[in-house]
């Protein structure tokens, strides 16, 4: 087990040389250090604790539980249009995409089959999916 840690150790530093994983920590550390978007997500809890307050109340103000729910869905809005949370976004698919084949290829090294990605034009196997899709 030590020396699998050891070359689990290996395998996170040469992966964090990775172009792919090198983005996902630029886009992050753009992401969580611009005060744009910093700003947004402070007056987006603003809001959901304003909310949540006044649905707590004996009477509820509709007029106001209104105003502050299409303020919430403009800042989610804007949030989710934002340049960098796109950026950031793209890059944790990209990262999951690239740590699934990592391990995809440790699978197979140790049990010699490879998964169904359901793409045949790609695959090595004779599985059932592909001679489906081949019929």
């Amino acid at each position: 087990m030590i020396e699998i840690m050891k070359k689990a150790a290996e395998l996170g530093q040469l992966m964090k040389e990775d172009p792919i994983v090198k983005a996902l920590l630029a886009a992050k550390d753009a992401y969580e250090h611009d005060e744009e978007i910093n700003r947004l997500f402070t007056e987006y809890n603003v809001q959901q604790q304003a909310l949540t307050h006044e649905y707590a109340q004996d009477e509820v103000n509709s007029v106001l539980a209104n105003q502050i729910n299409h303020r919430i869905e403009t800042l989610q809005a804007e949030i989710t249009a934002h340049p960098l949370f796109i950026a950031y976004g793209k890059a944790e698919e990209e990262y999951m995409e690239f740590m699934k084949s990592v391990q995809d290829e440790i699978s197979f090294q140790i049990t010699g089959h490879r998964s169904c990605s359901g793409q045949c034009s790609s695959c090595q196997s004779n599985c059932q999916a592909k001679e489906k899709t081949h019929e």
